[in-house]
């Protein structure tokens, strides 16, 4: 979505207020044979080279004296407390990058984020915490950062939800292109009106201009630009995705097989309801399902597929809408499904209530296959 550019943006203005900035990137740190032990010692080390402290202290001997006598988590707290806000006397923020590779490490993280609302309840009673503030960035809920229901949940801060650029927030895009493309603005439009101001995809396509040497201007729909969107984006996509983009929504969606059958159900309606032409209308078209912000619903827009646009969950953009296209959700469907070539006879008659669906053993074992899944409406129905 952009966030690390507006991290970079961030700091510089932060730190020309005078404000000590550090940063943490959880995939630095990775997640694999990682232990607390290792994880929170991989923080301290990013937060004394960022805060350029290094030289000052040994935190490698701090970190082993007190081995014996405390937790990961309370040494952690304590090097907080006892070093990092003495040595800065200024405000400080920590930013920590990928906070969503917490969600599948092989121990919980409840406890570290239990302990930034620690240091948050701690401004009261003491004024060292009023000069620390952290800033989680990656793609996940508040809900999801403490799993442990027993817990208060992570309750604390604001959320930053990111939209993509509009056309008055490209000027920087249209800028570098004045005297290599003939018309930049009528370019970018048609950019915008494919990636929806997608940041990434935004910038891919102004690259894939200059690359392709498309310097007459075009307008929406025609063969030129369509025709350089569709070959090095669309067709072919998986062997073209370098960096990869569309690969990594893929696998958002499929990661969890309990709940993929539910997320694509979801989507193959959102699918549905959007009107002709083909591909659906993107976001301000008509079309969409009613958001309800339910937990399938989260997880859907946090795969960055859709966005919520007046009330209802609408396809972020038409690069989207044409590679994970109802074609595309029927195969995967087809994979998840045990009963697949019965539900999709179903289909074609129309969802009939008497149509033979499945009796036997092969209703028992997709009775079976059921218990264990989180499945679209029309699954259940089936």
């Amino acid at each position: 979505m952009g966030k690390s550019s507006l991290r970079v943006r961030a700091m510089r203005r932060l730190q020309a207020e005078g404000i000590v900035c550090a940063f943490i990137d959880l995939t630095g740190i990775g997640k694999e044979d990682v232990t607390p032990e290792k994880w929170y010692a991989g923080m301290i080390n990013s937060l004394v080279s960022s805060c350029q402290l290094s030289n000052k202290i040994n935190w490698r001997n701090w970190w082993r004296d007190r081995r014996d006598l405390l937790s990961p988590l309370q040494r952690f707290s304590l090097f907080i407390e006892e070093v990092i806000l003495i040595e800065i006397t200024q405000n400080l923020v920590i930013f920590i990058d990928e906070i969503d590779r917490v969600l599948s490490m092989n121990f919980s993280a409840d406890e570290f984020f239990a302990l930034i609302r620690w240091f948050y309840n701690q401004r009261v009673d003491n004024p060292l915490y009023r000069r620390l503030t952290f800033a989680l960035l990656g793609v996940a809920t508040p809900s999801d950062l403490i799993a442990d229901k027993t817990q208060t949940p992570f309750n604390i801060g604001k959320a930053i939800n990111l939209a993509g650029f509009k056309l008055d927030e490209v000027q920087p895009l249209i800028d570098g292109w004045q005297g290599r493309v003939a018309n930049p603005e009528n370019v970018i439009a048609e950019i915008l009106d494919w990636t929806g101001g997608q940041p990434f995809l935004t910038q891919k396509l102004c690259k894939l201009v200059l690359e392709n040497k498309l310097n007459q201007a075009t307008s929406i729909g025609t063969e030129g630009f369509e025709g350089l969107v569709r070959w090095r984006v669309v067709e072919n996509w998986e062997s073209q995705d370098e960096p990869e983009h569309l690969k990594t929504i893929r696998d958002r969606l499929l990661r969890n097989q309990q709940k993929a059958g539910q997320l694509l159900g979801l989507y193959q309606q959102i699918l549905a309801s959007a009107p002709p032409p083909n591909p659906p209308l993107v976001t301000g078209g008509l079309g969409g399902v009613i958001a309800d912000s339910s937990p399938e619903q989260t997880e859907l827009r946090l795969s960055g597929l859709v966005v919520q646009h007046q009330g209802k969950l609408q396809i972020y953009n038409r690069i989207y809408a044409e590679v994970f296209n109802l074609e595309w959700v029927e195969k995967q469907l087809a994979k998840l499904r045990p009963y697949a070539a019965n539900f999709h006879a179903w289909n074609a008659a129309n969802f009939e209530d008497d149509f033979p669906t499945a009796a036997g053993q092969a209703l028992q074992e997709a009775l079976e296959w059921s218990k264990y899944q989180s499945l679209s409406p029309l699954d259940y129905r089936f």
